[in-house]
């Protein structure tokens, strides 16, 4: 267990849930499921049955490190990594390793999202064992696959080949090719062939595995994280990392090293996973009227309202009438009422707002 360590991303903005999410305190930082928990504690939780506090890190913004800390006040600050820029995941998963490495060069990592939403947890930490049981001792990197229910174009997949054996499990699978998201016909071609499963950027993978991936297929990230190998941990940390962050190229993990690496296996499983990236993800996963409206708010009357997420302070008195399939959602100052069929232009509309109504609205 000591060599088991969970790194948590927790730098986005989710943007696609404003005007709940802002700037100043994205989606993860956020209690929208109503559970008393906000999302990076929710993640926190799941791992720390087999992740001890101290081999915890969280990767995010310089903005969110009071946020972090004050949500998780079982790290310290040494826990929380700074990123002075937004440069994707491929760089995040490298600060993080190499920090790793200067206290445990032989560790385990578990590399995830922080505001996910996994339903049956003990499934999927008993999935997680299995995968830190399998790269342990082999240069192996594991993804966590979600078998599809829907001919979803909201996330990537994976086509799987051949099932590996080990430990007599029937669900580990060497990875065939990654898929970005498809269109709703391929989808549909996907779902049917039972070969692809929804990626769900949670990583299993040993620290030596990861390093040698970054040195053959992102070299030139590897070598500007691995310069800071005599300054992580000291007061020269900071600047060096900001001196890197603006010298390094943004990319994914996932376009830089896992679609491109030969040993790449998934563990295909089905625990309850949505990735919550959007207003309707949350609508799908929160219990329904008999309108098959999804309401969060005490003073809300609704009239021939139905298929509706809804989402107003306590405070607010809010009458709806004769919507159907929309997305209204209020904080503080700033209300949006949108079909949810268009809710991909929610980006569009703060970059809009930001333009002409100032940022403290985004």
């Amino acid at each position: 267990m000591e060599n088991n360590f969970c790194i948590i991303m927790a730098g986005g903005v989710g943007s696609r849930f404003w005007p709940l999410s802002r700037s100043s305190r994205p989606k993860q930082f956020l209690d929208i499921l109503g559970t008393g928990r906000t999302l990076i504690q929710q993640t926190y939780d799941r791992y720390s049955s087999i992740i001890p506090p101290e081999n915890f890190l969280v990767v995010t913004s310089v903005s969110y490190k009071d946020l972090v800390l004050e949500q998780l006040p079982e790290l310290n600050e040494k826990q929380v990594l700074l990123e002075p820029l937004r440069r994707n995941t491929a760089p995040c998963v490298a600060y993080a390793a190499y920090k790793v490495k200067t206290s445990n060069p032989q560790a385990n990592l578990i590399v995830a999202p922080s505001d996910h939403l996994i339903l049956k947890e003990e499934e999927f930490i008993r999935q997680v064992q299995n995968g830190l049981e399998f790269v342990k001792d082999r240069d192996a990197l594991v993804t966590l696959g979600i078998k599809p229910s829907r001919p979803e174009t909201g996330y990537g997949y994976i086509q799987v080949k051949k099932k590996v054996k080990f430990n007599n499990l029937d669900n580990l699978h060497k990875v065939k090719t990654f898929t970005e998201k498809p269109d709703s016909e391929m989808a549909r071609i996907f779902l049917e062939s039972g070969e692809f499963f929804w990626n769900s950027g949670i990583f299993i993978w040993s620290l030596p595995s990861i390093l040698a991936a970054f040195d053959t297929y992102l070299s030139d990230i590897s070598k500007l994280f691995a310069k800071g190998l005599k300054l992580y941990n000291t007061e020269d940390e900071v600047h060096f990392i900001n001196k890197t962050y603006s010298e390094c190229q943004g990319i994914s993990i996932d376009y830089g090293i896992m679609e491109k690496a030969a040993n790449v296996f998934v563990l295909t499983a089905d625990f309850g996973w949505s990735d919550l990236g959007t207003w309707s993800s949350l609508y799908d996963n929160k219990e329904k009227d008999k309108e098959k409206n999804v309401i969060n708010g005490e003073n809300i009357l609704t009239y021939d309202t139905s298929n509706c997420i809804i989402n107003l302070s306590d405070e607010k008195v809010a009458v709806l009438q004769g919507l159907d399939g929309y997305i209204v959602a209020e904080s503080n100052d700033t209300l949006m009422i949108c079909r949810k069929e268009d809710e991909q232009q929610i980006k569009q509309f703060v970059t809009d707002v930001r333009i002409q109504k100032g940022d403290s609205l985004v």
